[in-house]
């Protein structure tokens, strides 16, 4: 439901003249829809105020992202936003129910999105300087809508596609800070795994680089049961972005098909990412500069895998091996 009445705490006027602070001369609206429930979220549009818990929040566009290989699909309910109290951005994300069901292997994962899930781990990392950060209020229908801080800089997989060196020099030279970074990152996982909480959604673009070089965590509204390990599409996720900074970008044998055919008769199906096969896992058979420790976390990963990790503390502890091994290299 949506109103162009005056709301208990802000004249039309007033906010007006709040928005005018923000806005190009002439943007501002004659006359503004006020939203106090966030139910059917495609009617929340770009220049209506969003009314949560007293504050205005000036709606702006739509997000998009990429998905399982579709790129720039919109996410109408995830709006960017001005604080009108102090002129700064925010995302605002509204309730979207959505299940689906995700197979690595022979394992099979149940997933939700779940906004009192994200609620809850905003509550948890606040302060965190390894997550996304913000808070959540409820509508006037009682939804969990959640106000996040945007992060200036770029997706982890922007970055890193953005090097464009060749692969030993970016091994040798870039791959060690990354590695470092990367560290960081897992253990900000195990942080939440040893608070009984889960990211549910890791991936390389759920990755910010900021501006002043910390890498942060985002949207973690999905959540996913499996009656064997708790933890393990978390680590599958963590696995995958391993494979991914190791190699600087996907390595597929379309690509090496283009620039080394001859690469290809050293592949198997056993040697490619256990989740996606048209990937290489093995990249040690790509790549034989690649330390042994190294490739054997890849390989964790990878279609041959029989034994994977039970948790964020066993793959640190390989991960740091490596690290330390890769530095005396």
């Amino acid at each position: 439901m949506q109103t162009t009445i005056d709301n208990g705490t802000y004249t039309q006027k007033e906010l007006r003249e709040m928005i005018a602070r923000y806005v190009e001369h002439g943007r501002v609206p004659r006359k503004l829809n006020i939203v106090t429930d966030t139910s059917d979220f495609y009617r929340v549009d770009y220049d209506d105020v969003l009314m949560l818990d007293g504050e205005p929040y000036l709606i702006r566009h739509y997000e998009r992202e990429g998905r399982f290989g579709i790129a720039e699909q919109p996410k109408f309910w995830v709006k960017r936003a001005i604080d009108l109290t102090d002129g700064k951005k925010k995302i605002i994300k509204m309730v979207f129910p959505e299940k689906f069901r995700v197979r690595v292997g022979g394992l099979v994962f149940d997933c939700v999105r779940s906004s009192a899930k994200e609620a809850r781990i905003l509550d948890l990392v606040r302060g965190h300087a390894s997550f996304m950060q913000g808070f959540s209020a409820r509508d006037s229908a009682g939804n969990i809508v959640r106000v996040i801080d945007y992060i200036p800089g770029m997706t982890l997989d922007a970055f890193i596609s953005g090097i464009g060196q060749g692969h030993e020099d970016y091994f040798h030279s870039v791959f060690p800070s990354i590695l470092d970074s990367y560290i960081t990152l897992v253990k900000a996982i195990g942080f939440l795994h040893r608070h009984g909480e889960k990211h549910g959604d890791i991936r390389r673009d759920h990755i910010i680089k900021e501006k002043n070089g910390t890498y942060q965590w985002i949207d973690f509204d999905f959540n996913y049961w499996h009656e064997e390990n708790m933890f393990g599409y978390d680590l599958f996720g963590l696995g995958n972005i391993l494979i991914f900074l190791t190699g600087c970008g996907d390595v597929t044998p379309h690509v090496l098909g283009k620039n080394n055919s001859r690469l290809l008769d050293r592949l198997s199906a056993d040697d490619m990412n256990i989740i996606f096969s048209n990937r290489v896992a093995n990249l040690k058979k790509i790549y034989p500069y690649i330390p042994e420790a190294l490739n054997h976390i890849l390989l964790h990963f990878s279609s041959r895998a029989s034994i994977f990790y039970d948790d964020t503390e066993q793959f640190l502890a390989d991960l740091q091996e490596a690290r330390e091994l890769f530095v005396n290299d």
